[in-house]
């Protein structure tokens, strides 16, 4: 408790400590939400400086739950006490959102039993980035606090490697590059997002690893991490992700290969451990569904 609140109310300290109303304070400390020095609080009570406080904030009404039940699929590939790093399959958000009722990553790490950091909003706990539901891969979530900070560091100041193998329509021109165009929600279409003027910079690296009669495999590496980024910018090439309807992908090919989805997939993660200071990599494999198509396509020639 700060210097500056000592002898004030309970209820009035926190309504000055996070700006609340008098009565929303006074709520919390009756519902047993705030503790003071490990002990359930009383409104009344006058604060001490130095004291510790424990706060419990219940989510607005209406605010996304996170829902705490395992997610068949979802592998755990690397777990220590800052961090945890699971393999995400597709069909899975990474945190609740308005709209989405499905599974999501954290959600089933906490029905799993794993502890993760309180930073961030609360449906958000210790996600430091995000991959689509139709994406499968690498996904990073911190458990301690001083992990979160490094790691959201880490990623706003593109340190993190994130390396994502993308099948796309035709054959780019030229085989390898760099898409440098901002990223903001689309002018005319919920859900959707575009290269537009006014949004955000982001920069896209490509190198093909394959090129077929129809697609071309991609190795991919982001420096910034824009929603929908690769989406988005292989779409504004003409070459948009074998399967994602929703960036013009055509439907027939997508049928003959078996997808029901973008064939999008973050294999490689690579940082700096928040703890140890050591490099850390890990790698994923192609998901069953990716796998076939590819090899449908491999087929054909």
């Amino acid at each position: 408790m700060p210097d500056g609140l000592a002898g004030e109310r309970l209820d009035a300290a926190l309504a000055r400590l996070f700006g609340f109303s008098r009565t929303k304070a006074a709520e919390l400390v009756g519902a047993g939400d705030v503790l003071v020095d490990g002990s359930p609080g009383v409104k009344s009570d006058r604060v001490q400086a130095g004291a510790w406080l424990d706060v419990t904030i219940p989510p607005p009404p209406g605010a996304p739950q996170i829902v705490a039940e395992p997610v068949p699929g979802m592998v755990v590939v690397y777990d220590d006490d800052d961090l945890v790093v699971v393999d995400k399959p597709v069909g899975v958000a990474a945190h609740p959102s308005p709209g989405w009722s499905g599974p999501t990553v954290v959600g089933g790490l906490a029905g799993a039993g794993y502890r993760i950091s309180t930073s961030g909003s609360a449906e958000r706990q210790g996600v430091v980035h995000r991959l689509d539901v139709g994406t499968s891969g690498l996904m990073a979530v911190a458990k301690s606090e001083r992990a979160y900070t490094a790691l959201k560091r880490a990623f706003k100041e593109r340190t993190v490697d994130k390396t994502y193998h993308a099948l796309v329509q035709g054959h780019p021109d030229p085989l390898r590059g760099t898409v440098d165009a901002p990223i903001d929600r689309h002018p005319s279409h919920d859900y959707r997002w575009a290269v537009v003027a006014s949004g955000k910079p982001s920069v896209t690296h490509y190198e093909t690893l394959e090129a077929h009669r129809a697609a071309s495999l991609l190795e991919i590496t982001l420096e910034t991490g824009r929603t929908h980024q690769i989406r988005v910018h292989m779409a504004a090439l003409r070459h948009p992700c074998v399967g994602d309807l929703t960036y013009g992908a055509d439907p027939t090919l997508s049928a003959s290969l078996g997808l029901s989805r973008q064939w999008l997939h973050a294999v490689r993660l690579g940082f700096e451990h928040p703890g140890t200071g050591e490099r850390l990599e890990l790698s994923s494999p192609y998901p069953d569904d990716l796998a076939i198509a590819l090899e449908r396509l491999r087929a054909e020639a």
